[in-house]
């Protein structure tokens, strides 16, 4: 087991929750019987980013709450990063698929990478069965509260004449991508400053070291709110009620910045499906239960529920709407 992996404790089984752990057994197994209990051992869930980050966060709060909703030995994260999330993934994708490893993803892992890595040595649909969407973040184009410009429109037209730079929290991250089609779409003179993480972003763009940085809305609110940074628009559907003044992409000219980054639940394709179907159904009253949204919400994650067909479909379009992306940036992630 890798080090940073905890187990979390389980609640008991009890007899009036056994009868729903049974499952019925491959046809192939070499000593099969009539019904086979899950989980019997700890299940796995495999996270493709390093511990301590709001994404690990996150897998942690879920498997704590999964071990209650499916009592057995427990869910435990395992931290598997590198390689642009790729090692993590990849591990979960090439896993058995017999319900005791799962995969923690996004939409880089699970839909930008399929565009942005090279000879991806995983599929990020053919080879898992989504479970559930868990969480969504909008992003938000800010600028030094100092700035000229005061609008998107200000800020185009000044980027039409003069060159501009701008932060991202890394090569092929998603403020990374979505900052660059802005540059693209409205023809910029630009140059990419990245930096490891968004903290040193967000402290240089308040300095004016750069003229603009796409941030999760988290990561920037309380700034806005305090007048240390100005946004111009914010990806979502409608204002928000923390900072009303922002309009959103779609009221500032700009429809297509609103990408967000979402949170998602997979296992290996070929997962049985009763134990996907047990899981899917454990989502939904974990991401509504209150005191879960409120953990999300410290994070700066709103619940996304989706499950089943619809959250395939999610994917399916997320895997479309990246690779559009993609091709109008041009970003790759070299292995």
């Amino acid at each position: 087991m890798n080090q940073s992996a905890r187990p979390i404790a389980p609640a008991g089984i009890t007899r009036r929750g056994l009868p729903g752990l049974l499952l019925a057994a491959p046809a192939n197994a070499a000593e099969p019987p009539a019904t086979a209990p899950w989980p019997t051992r700890p299940v796995r869930i495999l996270l493709a980013y390093p511990p301590g980050g709001s994404t690990d966060v996150l897998a942690r709060a879920l498997a704590e709450r999964l071990a209650t909703a499916i009592p057995g030995p427990g869910f435990v994260v395992e931290n598997r990063p590198g390689g642009a999330a790729v090692v993590g993934t990849l591990a979960a994708a090439q896993a058995a698929p017999d319900g005791y490893t799962l995969a923690l993803g996004n939409n880089q892992t699970h839909a930008a990478n399929a565009a942005m890595v090279p000879n991806l040595p995983y599929r990020p649909v053919e080879d898992f069965a989504p479970i559930g969407r868990l969480a969504a973040v909008h992003h938000a184009l800010v600028v030094p509260a100092t700035a000229p410009n005061r609008t998107l429109a200000a800020l185009i037209a000044r980027g039409r004449t003069e060159r501009l730079t701008y932060a991202s929290s890394g090569i092929g991250s998603a403020s990374h991508v979505i900052a660059e089609s802005l540059v693209q779409r409205e023809g910029l003179q630009a140059t990419h400053v990245p930096y490891r993480g968004g903290a040193q972003a967000v402290t240089d763009t308040m300095a004016g070291t750069v003229d603009f940085f796409v941030s999760t809305w988290p990561q920037v609110t309380a700034l806005v709110q305090e007048g240390k940074l100005r946004a111009l628009e914010i990806g979502a559907p409608a204002r928000r009620p923390e900072a009303p003044a922002v309009p959103t992409a779609i009221e500032a000219g700009a429809p297509y910045l609103a990408v967000d980054a979402w949170f998602g639940l997979w296992a290996p394709a070929g997962t049985p499906e009763p134990i996907l179907d047990r899981l899917a159904a454990a989502l939904p009253p974990i991401l509504g239960d209150p005191a879960f949204a409120a953990r999300l919400g410290q994070l700066g994650y709103a619940p996304a529920p989706l499950t089943g067909p619809a959250f395939a479909a999610f994917q399916q379009a997320e895997v479309a709407r990246w690779r559009e992306l993609i091709a109008l940036t041009k970003i790759r992630i070299e292995g």
